[in-house]
């Protein structure tokens, strides 16, 4: 029998909040979907400035899987697709004071002259090495180390974990971050064995933007919410003797209650979601406050094309914190839509901060900018000064998936008996193509018991 009396209330108008109440709304689930600011999108904004810049201060680019391709399908934004160039396929990694274009395939390891001769080898040993027992609290550090060596860790695994999420691979797990890793482990008793025959290891995803900007997915959605509430903020939850739930709201019209909701969903970093659950589950809040979310500064400097030397034939170079750099690495955002710039000139998306660097986070806006053009120009070539610079700086980034993200799940967990769902990029991944996939997948469950 059908439960019609069900109604959910999602809190936060980021990506996840708006593909839930969106699949929800599909469904013919009843919903409200509170957002405290008074645009929606999150952390997913795009940036226009008068100089002639189209901007991401969020994800720069998206990976196009199955379900961000039919949401966009589904919202009539597939001409809005803006595919990567080719050159981006290529990705540059910091190296003895030089970028050296990083392998981008594991055949490719082993005839690129990247790695060095003993690296190679431990690569070729990796295949006969056999599985460790399972060990949930093992670092991503630990598990390439222990396969691969130590200068597959320093070289490929910790920039690339500094450069996509802000993250230091000696403190995150491989369980929560790449858990696939340690089942083929498991499975095939070599890693690189695993990944060949699964084919998980044959060729990227497309990589993508929208023509306007990616915030042109989340304002899409919140045009097509029926019951999408902006600037409105809970400031705290009840339950009554039935079991439902009770939010006290600020509004564009003061305070208000909003009763009758039969599940809550958190679309909600961590941090954010923690007081409103004190009152209610102590326990769960004081897990989600643990949640470490770093400093992140984005710094864009464009220079005229002929002042800089390099030839910015990819996707960006990143920053090995052996390297001894002062970012973490930059996007070549020129180089991947050109026209996301004027004429002439080149931009760098460059990141300044993370778990490995957030004494440089912190620091003002101006010594921030005159630290990067100064790394810019040394590692570039870059003549004279830049055309144009601008910043924008989130005080907590991503949540890092380390020891203190396990009780932050286990608390989640223990919420779904109470109604309460967790759908957020602290759950089960920092990327828009997680958090759409885990939105839709909740939307599922919920709409089923219904």
């Amino acid at each position: 029998m059908r439960d019609d009396t069900m109604k959910i209330a999602i809190i936060g108008g980021g990506i996840s909040g708006l593909t839930l109440a969106w699949y929800l709304q599909k469904d013919g689930v009843a919903y409200d979907l509170f957002e405290a600011d008074a645009r929606p999108g999150g952390n997913l904004r795009s940036w226009a400035t008068p100089e002639g810049f189209l901007l991401e201060t969020g994800p720069n680019s998206l990976q196009l899987s199955p379900e961000l391709e039919e949401l966009l399908a589904d919202l009539g934004l597939t001409d809005q697709i803006q595919e990567a160039a080719a050159v981006s396929q290529q990705r540059y990694v910091l190296r003895d004071g030089r970028y050296q274009i990083m392998p981008g395939s594991p055949p490719s390891l082993l005839t690129n002259g990247f790695f060095s001769l003993k690296a190679k080898w431990q690569l070729l040993k990796e295949f006969r090495q056999p599985a460790a027992p399972i060990d949930e609290n093992e670092t991503v550090a630990h598990f390439f180390r222990r396969r691969f060596g130590s200068e597959i860790v320093d070289y490929a695994v910790n920039p690339f974990m500094a450069g996509i999420y802000a993250g230091d691979p000696e403190q995150l797990l491989i369980n929560k971050t790449f858990k696939q890793l340690p089942a083929l482990e498991q499975q095939y008793g070599s890693v690189l064995r695993g990944l060949m025959k699964s084919g998980r290891g044959a060729g990227r995803r497309r990589i993508i933007a929208l023509k306007n900007g990616i915030q042109t997915i989340t304002d899409t959605l919140a045009a097509r919410l029926t019951s999408y509430q902006p600037d409105t903020t809970v400031t705290a939850i009840s339950r009554a003797a039935d079991g439902t739930y009770q939010l006290e709201l600020k509004g564009p019209q003061g305070l208000e209650a909003a009763p009758g909701y039969t599940h809550l969903a958190l679309a909600l970093p961590a941090y954010a979601a923690a007081p409103l659950l004190e009152p209610l589950f102590p326990k769960a809040a004081a897990a989600l406050a643990s949640v470490y979310y770093p400093p992140m500064t984005a710094v864009f400097s464009a220079y005229d094309r002929a002042a800089v030397a390099h030839p910015l034939d990819g996707f960006g170079a990143l920053h090995p914190k052996v390297e001894g750099t002062y970012a973490a690495g930059s996007v070549w955002t020129s180089s991947i839509y050109p026209n996301r710039v004027p004429a002439g000139q080149v931009l760098f998306t460059t990141f300044v901060g993370g778990a490995q660097y957030e004494d440089a986070a912190c620091q003002p806006e101006e010594a921030q900018k005159a630290a990067v053009h100064a790394e810019l120009s040394k590692f570039y070539g870059i003549t004279g000064a830049p055309r144009w610079q601008g910043r924008y700086a989130w005080p907590r980034s991503i949540p890092q998936f380390d020891a203190r993200i396990v009780d932050a799940h286990r608390a989640a967990d223990a919420l779904d008996a109470d109604h309460i769902v967790a759908v957020a990029n602290w759950r089960v991944g920092v990327s828009v193509p997680d958090c759409i996939r885990q939105a839709r997948m909740r939307a599922g469950l919920l709409a089923a018991e219904k």
